[in-house]
């Protein structure tokens, strides 16, 4: 055990509150703003459906809890949790929970994720539906191993940098796309650049972390964005992140016009430019924390002031 860890079992939390942790309630905000975005370009069509938000919702949930605890069991495994982490502690990391306790919660989580997925698509496409229920059940799968093998496994693929690229794509395209299939039936390609837009936010989420943890991370042999592009790179990518998801929602709105309440949304742009500006100031990792917290957050305003500008 580290000399943190040891510091910290004086205060030894109880299983409830290490549990309530390990599942990290701050990132699930996060997860649902692109189900909430599918939900409100389907409802601002008229076509939206309460049940299939509602699973969607409770799948997405599932699954954000499942790659947490994954994230938790793997990192503390790899050595990517370890003394000279700045984040907070984690908790087998700490030894409030065992491998052992988090390996089966992980598996309970990941077949109530797919028993929720697997209602949703029932209820949104039914047997009529059947090759294209089939089809999302493959996706569906695909994001139960996503959540699993992010930082666990035998080969984890955050490890070699490409938890950007699942994150755009779950959090993105097939968080608001998949969404706003399951409600409509129907894919529109301008659907996709919202669909980009919170794909890029959650991806700059993941990126403020990864800047925080790049000491530790490569120590540990974590080779993610920031520990490829170094410390002022990524800050560079953090901005473009940011330019390029208001960018696709500008040029959404452009292209389906017709109120100007659709440009709503840009009463948001003071609080992206505040984390561009901070995650570019502050160079201590410990400071970096909050900006994690404020950009998820930064990010659930946006959809909302987005979808409220559609509606009206």
């Amino acid at each position: 055990m580290t000399t943190s860890s040891a510091s910290s079992t004086s205060t030894h939390p109880s299983p409830v509150k290490a549990w309530v942790s390990a599942f990290r309630p701050r990132t699930l905000p996060l997860a649902l703003a692109s189900i909430l975005t599918g939900g409100f370009l389907a409802a601002a069509g008229g076509q939206f459906n309460g049940a299939v938000v509602g699973l969607a919702a409770l799948t997405t949930i599932l699954l954000q809890i499942l790659s947490n605890l994954a994230n938790d069991y793997g990192d503390s495994q790899n050595g990517a949790d370890s003394v000279h982490r700045e984040g907070p502690l984690r908790a087998v990391q700490a030894g409030y929970i065992t491998p052992a306790r988090m390996k089966q919660a992980m598996g309970v989580f990941g077949v109530a994720a797919f028993v929720s997925g697997l209602t949703l698509l029932w209820v949104a496409l039914g047997a009529a539906g059947m090759w294209i229920l089939l089809t999302f059940l493959l996706l569906g799968l695909a994001a139960i191993w996503a959540a699993i093998n992010y930082t666990a496994g035998s080969n984890p693929y955050g490890y070699a940098g490409l938890g950007d690229v699942s994150v755009f794509i779950f959090f993105g395209l097939v968080g608001v796309g998949g969404t706003y299939f399951l409600q409509t039936q129907t894919l529109p390609l301008a659907v996709l650049l919202p669909a980009i837009t919170l794909g890029c936010f959650a991806t700059a989420v993941l990126n403020v972390n990864n800047i925080r943890d790049l000491r530790s991370d490569e120590l540990a042999g974590k080779i993610t964005i920031p520990v490829r592009l170094g410390g002022k790179s990524a800050r560079r990518y953090h901005w473009l992140l940011l330019i390029f998801g208001l960018g696709s929602a500008t040029v959404y709105v452009a292209l389906t016009y017709h109120s100007p309440w659709q440009w709503l949304f840009v009463l948001s742009v003071p609080l992206f430019w505040f984390n561009g500006r901070q995650v570019w100031a502050r160079q201590d990792s410990k400071q970096l924390d909050p900006l994690l917290k404020q950009m998820a957050m930064s990010t659930l305003v946006f959809v909302l002031l987005f979808g409220i500008g559609q509606l009206l």
